[in-house]
Parts: structure tokens; C-alpha cells; sequence
């Protein structure tokens, strides 16, 4: 953290959102802020959360978050490395869930007798 004068004289330290914020305002491409309000099922409570993402040329992507709830504000700039982790898991997820779903409709398919496509030539009589 910094630490900065106001008006009055006195120091304000500078959040590491702020400075990380501040810092890339005019140097990176952002996108707009997207707001997400979650409502629990079981409590009822909403949570509230800002989302930006910010590309900085060579260094990566950093996504801003901010949670607004009844305890109060988080802000969270998560740095390229986690967000690119992030992205990853996702993409693992969304091919094993591929996967699933292939060997699913292919077992299905040999059920009602169908010959994959690339078995049909080899079977026409």
C-alpha cells in the first residue's frame, strides 16, 4: 500500500485495487462492467458483484471484482496468472463434459443399431 496527503493534510494509504486500477486506466483495454446479482435459494441473501477485465499487451488479462453484501465491499483484482488458471478450468471442465456427452449419445446410437459413420462403408452390402 502507498500512502497518499489529502486536503486536510492527512494520509490515506491507496488500496492495491486502486493503484492496480488506477494504474492500467490508460495504458489497457477494458471491457465494461458487467453486474451479477446472486440470490441464495435457501437464505434468500443477495450478493451483488461488478466484473471487469482488463487486457494489458504482453502482461495478460486481469479481471477486477468487486462484492457488494451485507457485510460489506470485497474488491479483488485478480492478477493474469489466476486468471488464467481460471480459464483453463473451465476449459477442462467443458471438454470432460464433451466427452461425457459423446460417449453418452454414442452409446445410445449402438443401442438403436446405428453403424458410426466412419464404420458405414465397410458394412454396405
Amino acid at each position: 500500500m502507498t500512502n497518499e496527503v489529502n486536503l486536510n493534510g492527512a494520509e490515506r494509504t491507496i488500496a492495491k485495487y486502486d493503484r492496480l486500477r488506477g494504474g492500467l486506466k490508460d495504458v489497457a483495454l477494458f471491457t465494461k462492467p458487467t453486474t451479477v446479482r446472486n440470490v441464495e435459494s435457501v437464505t434468500g441473501r443477495t450478493e451483488t458483484f461488478v466484473i471487469e477485465t482488463c487486457r494489458y499487451e504482453d502482461k495478460g488479462d486481469y479481471i477486477f471484482v468487486e462484492c457488494m453484501e451485507e457485510a460489506g465491499l470485497t474488491r479483488l483484482c485478480l492478477p493474469p496468472k489466476v486468471a488464467d488458471a481460471i480459464a483453463s478450468q473451465r476449459e477442462a471442465l467443458t471438454t470432460r463434459r464433451r466427452k461425457i456427452a459423446a460417449k453418452r449419445l454414442a452409446q445410445e446410437r449402438m443401442e438403436r443399431g446405428e453403424v458410426p459413420g466412419f464404420l458405414r462403408s465397410r458394412h454396405i452390402s
